[in-house]
This record gives C-alpha cells, structure tokens and sequence, in this order.
C-alpha cells in the first residue's frame, strides 16, 4: 500500500483530493494533510509517505523549497500543483526530481495516470531491492505456509480494507469482524493504524464520505438519501461528520469549481 500526503493551503482543493479521488483503485491511502511547506516537513519526517502531492505557491514556506529540503533524504515521489501562470516554475521542478505536475483545476483523469507511473516504478525499485538482498525464496514459502505475518502486507489489514469496500453502506462494525476472524478489535485496530495510520472507524467514515462525495456529483438524490445510502443512518450525524473531514457542508463542497471529472 502506497502513503500519499497532500500538501496545499487552499481547503477546498486539499479536502477534494482526499476525498474525491479513487485511492484505494490505485492501493494508495492518504496518510496525512498540511497546509504549508513547513508543515508539509514534519508530515513528511513523521508519516514517510511514498508518494507527496504539493502546490507550488504557499505561504511560509513554498512546494519547491519543501521539496528541495526533504526528498533526498527521505525518497518520495512528487507530484506538483500548479497554476498556469507558475507553469515556469512546474519545469523547474523536474530537475528536483517531481515526477510530474497538475495544472489547476485538477481533472482526476490526469492524476491517476501519473499514479499508475511512480507505482510502476516502486514496484520495480523495490523488485529490485529484494533481488539485490537476496531473498531466501524457500524461506519466505514456509514463512507464508506457517501463517505468519509478511513484513510488507497483513491479511487481517487486507480483510478490514475489503469488508469497509464491500460493506460499507450496512451497520458495519470492528466487533463483526472480530468475531469472524477470532482476533480481538484491540489487535485489528493496532494492526490498521500500523499499515494505514487510521483506525478502523476513522478509515470507515472517511471512505463513507468519500463514496457520499460520489452519489451527490452524480446523483439527484438528496442529501439524507445520499446519507443513508453510504452507511449513515441519522442525517444529523452524516452532516457532522462530512464537515469534520471536508471543513463544509455536502452542498456547499460540491458547488466548489476546483476540480473537473
């Protein structure tokens, strides 16, 4: 699974890329949100993302010089957002080593090639990395037969992420999958926000939000109807919840003229 963290000042454009675009189609999750370059440092030494999404102009400290800073000691892909009046500045960046950049509004169907790209290369990178190491192929067989768990993955992680994608929209709790899979919630909730850095309500909600964000673009239900459909079932609290992770009402955030499809 691939980290992202979101650097922007601008909310509407930062909540938009968390919560409007398919992450989890491209196994990314975004594990961390600032508002400024310097804020965007001790994200970066904090959360170890893969893969950084920046803008260029902000205040206190710029993308450019964050990026200068930071990515060769800790190794992430860029992706740089910019407008088209810094455009000169978005060349500038490739010789930092971005990977590419975005031209504002940002239309998502140029975002997820440009994931595809750095996630091609990291998987290569890190094929070769293990090449280089020499893994003990046998070893990691019996290590698979024996049940335990893989240094990179955890089929109780991969278990939560696929119930809160398919069942979603049900009354569906960490209990339930407790009991299913006869670990206790302690554990599970331990082992997500080790591989994820969300707990498993906080993950749930956020992916609710996420697909409430999708029926209300391209739906004519209405907002309590959108609400239900996504897994809450008191209206009240959906509103609450849709303004603590996006900073705005549904209506109010989906009126925004800073993203296209």
């Amino acid at each position: 699974m691939n980290k992202v963290l979101i650097v922007e000042d601008e909310d509407i454009i930062r909540k938009g890329l968390m919560f409007m675009a398919k992450w989890s189609q491209y196994d990314c999750v975004v594990v961390g949100e600032a508002i400024n370059g310097n804020d965007g440092l001790k994200q970066i030494e904090e959360k170890r993302p893969d893969i950084v999404i920046v803008d260029i102009n902000m205040p206190e400290k710029d993308g450019l010089s964050m990026i200068e800073e930071s990515i060769g000691l800790y190794g992430y892909d860029t992706i740089i957002i910019s407008g088209y009046s810094e455009f000169s500045y978005a060349k500038k960046a490739i010789s930092l080593g971005v990977s590419d950049y975005l031209l504002k509004p940002i239309n998502f169907n140029e975002l997820y090639p440009i994931l595809e790209k750095i996630i091609a290369k990291r998987s290569h990178l890190q094929q070769l990395n293990q090449d280089k190491k020499q893994i003990d192929i046998e070893k990691a067989r019996l290590h698979l037969i024996s049940g335990e768990e893989s240094p990179h993955t955890n089929r109780y992680v991969d278990l939560m992420l696929d119930s809160i994608r398919t069942r979603y929209q049900s009354r569906l709790s960490l209990t339930d999958i407790s009991i299913e899979c006869g670990m206790s919630c302690t554990y599970l909730n331990a082992k997500l926000k080790q591989y994820t850095g969300y707990t498993f309500n906080d993950y749930l909600n956020r992916y609710r939000i996420q697909q409430a964000i999708k029926l209300l673009n391209n739906n004519d239900l209405k907002v309590y109807e959108v609400a239900d459909a996504v897994g809450f079932t008191d209206y009240k609290y959906f509103i609450k919840v849709f303004k603590k992770y996006i900073g705005a009402s549904p209506v109010k955030f989906i009126e925004s003229e800073h993203f296209e499809e």
